[in-house]
C-alpha cells in the first residue's frame, strides 16, 4: 500500500523507440531504489501513456497527491510552459506539485564521468583529455547559461579543458568544439552527451563527434540519475502543499 504522493515522471517523448525504452529503464531503476513510492511515467508527445491520460487514471483510482517531475536537464520552454499547462488541465481532485528539473546537480556530473569511464577513459587520462559537453540546445538564455556554467565547473575537476556544444538552436556545434580542443593541444578529445535518452538530437551529437577519440553514452538509467529523480521528489515536499489547477 502506497501512502506517499505518486511520483509522475514526465518525459518529452520521441518517435525514436530508444527514447521511451531508456525512460522506462530509468523509471525501473527508480522503483528499485524506493519501493515505498509509486512511480508512473507520462509523455508530452509521440509516446503513450500521455501525461493527461496518466493523471486521469490516477484521479479515477482515488489518488489525491502527485509530484510531477520533469525529466529535463534545464529549465527551458517545456519546464516553464508546456508542463505547467498540462498540469493545469489535470482533474481538479488531484493535488499536484511540480518538482524542479534535474540539472544542475553534482549527481549529473558524477553520471557524466561514469559514462566517460565506461567509454574507456580512466581518471589518469583527465589532465590530457579535452571534453565537449554536448547538449541538445535551447533558445532559452537561462538554459544556455546553465550548460556553460556546468562546463566551467566540470573543468575544475581536472580535465584538460571542457567546452559546451549544442545540437540545435545555439552554437558551437559538437564538431566545432572538438576542433577547438584539438587546436588547444589536448592529447585526446572526448564528447560527453548531456542528454538523457537517445533520439534525433543525440544522434546529431554522435555525428558531430566523428573526429573525437571518445564518445560517451547518453546519461540514461545511470544510478546517479535515478538517485537524482528521488532527490527532486523529496525536495518537492511530502505531504504535498500546493495544488495545480485547483
Amino acid at each position: 500500500m502506497f501512502t506517499k504522493p505518486v511520483l509522475l515522471v514526465i518525459a518529452h517523448g520521441s518517435r525514436d523507440p530508444r527514447h521511451a525504452a531508456t525512460v522506462h529503464a530509468l523509471v525501473r531503476r527508480v522503483r528499485s531504489l524506493r519501493p515505498d513510492v509509486r512511480v508512473e511515467t507520462g509523455f508530452l508527445d509521440f509516446n503513450i501513456p500521455s501525461v493527461q491520460g496518466v493523471l486521469e487514471s490516477l484521479a479515477a483510482e482515488g489518488v489525491r497527491d502527485v509530484v510531477a517531475l520533469p525529466l529535463l536537464l534545464t529549465r527551458a520552454f517545456h519546464a516553464k510552459a508546456d508542463i505547467p499547462a498540462v498540469l493545469r488541465d489535470a482533474p481538479p481532485q488531484l493535488r499536484i506539485r511540480q518538482a524542479e528539473v534535474l540539472g544542475p546537480s553534482p549527481l549529473l556530473l558524477a553520471a557524466l564521468e561514469r559514462r566517460m569511464y565506461e567509454a574507456g577513459l580512466t581518471p589518469a587520462d583527465k589532465s590530457s583529455t579535452g571534453v565537449v559537453l554536448a547538449s541538445a540546445g535551447s533558445t532559452d538564455p537561462e538554459a544556455i547559461a546553465v550548460i556553460a556554467e556546468i562546463a566551467r565547473e566540470w573543468r575544475h575537476t581536472g580535465w584538460c579543458a571542457v567546452r559546451p556544444a549544442f545540437a540545435s538552436a545555439s552554437l558551437p556545434r559538437t564538431q566545432d568544439a572538438v576542433r577547438e580542443l584539438r587546436a588547444l593541444g589536448c592529447a585526446r578529445v572526448a564528447v560527453a552527451p548531456y542528454v538523457l535518452a537517445p533520439g534525433f538530437l543525440p544522434d546529431r551529437i554522435a555525428r558531430g563527434a566523428a573526429e573525437a577519440d571518445v564518445l560517451a553514452d547518453v546519461l540514461g538509467p545511470a544510478p546517479e540519475v535515478a538517485r537524482l529523480l528521488l532527490e527532486r521528489y523529496d525536495e518537492a515536499g511530502v505531504p504535498v502543499l500546493a495544488a495545480v489547477g485547483a
